[in-house]
């Protein structure tokens, strides 16, 4: 839901002047049918590892509610589905992002989780990449404003993940994923979560410098990225669970509100 968010955003962006609402309902169902087939693919992927986490043990798959040949099926079915319609019904390009993220998710990310950390950064990629089909799908191209929305959920994404990934620790460890809290130097969670939280600040206010939103927009990322890089800072000093579910909670918190104000603020600009 937080993905088809961003889509909506990005869409709106890409609108310029006012939103088609009909042609945003048909891209979200587009992008909603490749979002469905990642989770679906991914699930009948990790069978196995799903079996030995507590918090993926009741998956339906898992839990035997359902077969691994029709989650496949499924799957692959939604996938053809969304990629042909964005190609019908939004723009080619659209719809080879789409295939990109699609690929990028169940063929790189998903098998590098069981290889190296790195499937974090790959993941990170491939999270990024909703606001930009928003954009493109509404006609806008791949250019510094489809960078910046690209960027900002890419840099949002490390935080909001090494927590889960903390939280979730022992699960991962015992299925052997890869996950960064799960190896040797557990601080690097800490520190990456506090670079990527600085990051952000700057890269949110790309907004700003490219015309696409103004000052109130500026004081709202502002102060919400203050408020991420606390977070990850106290994350930092203690990896506990405690402060894993906080940065956690302020991720989740500081996303939607960043992003409604972000596309509140385009349109009091352009009225």
């Amino acid at each position: 839901m937080m993905a088809m968010a961003s889509v909506a955003m990005g869409y709106a962006l890409g609108s310029r002047t006012s939103i088609a609402y009909p042609q945003l309902a048909s891209a979200c169902f587009g992008i909603f049918c490749v979002a469905a087939a990642c989770s679906l693919i991914n699930q009948w992927m990790e069978q196995d590892t799903d079996r030995l986490m507590n918090r993926t043990a009741d998956r339906p798959l898992v839990a035997g509610r359902l077969r691994p040949t029709e989650v496949f099926c499924v799957g692959f079915i939604l996938a053809s589905l969304g990629i042909t319609w964005l190609w019908l019904t939004a723009n080619i390009l659209t719809s080879v992002l789409a295939a990109v993220t699609l690929a990028l998710y169940v063929c790189v990310y998903t098998p590098l989780k069981r290889v190296t950390s790195l499937c974090t950064t790959v993941g990170a990629v491939a999270g990024a990449f909703p606001p930009v089909l928003g954009w493109v799908a509404a006609g806008g191209t791949l250019d510094g404003n489809a960078w910046f929305l690209f960027l900002m959920l890419f840099a949002w994404q490390f935080p909001h993940f090494l927590a889960i990934a903390t939280i979730y620790r022992d699960d991962y460890e015992q299925a052997g994923l890869k996950m960064l809290p799960v190896l040797g130097n557990r601080n690097l969670a800490g520190y990456l979560s506090v670079i990527y939280a600085c990051a952000l600040i700057p890269i949110s206010l790309m907004a700003w410098s490219q015309d696409l939103a103004g000052l109130p927009y500026v004081v709202v990322a502002m102060a919400g990225g203050v408020f991420y890089l606390l977070a990850s800072i106290r994350f930092l000093l203690e990896q506990s669970q405690t402060r894993a579910r906080t940065l956690l909670v302020c991720s989740i918190v500081y996303l939607p509100v960043v992003l409604l104000v972000l596309t509140w603020d385009h349109f009091r600009l352009l009225s």
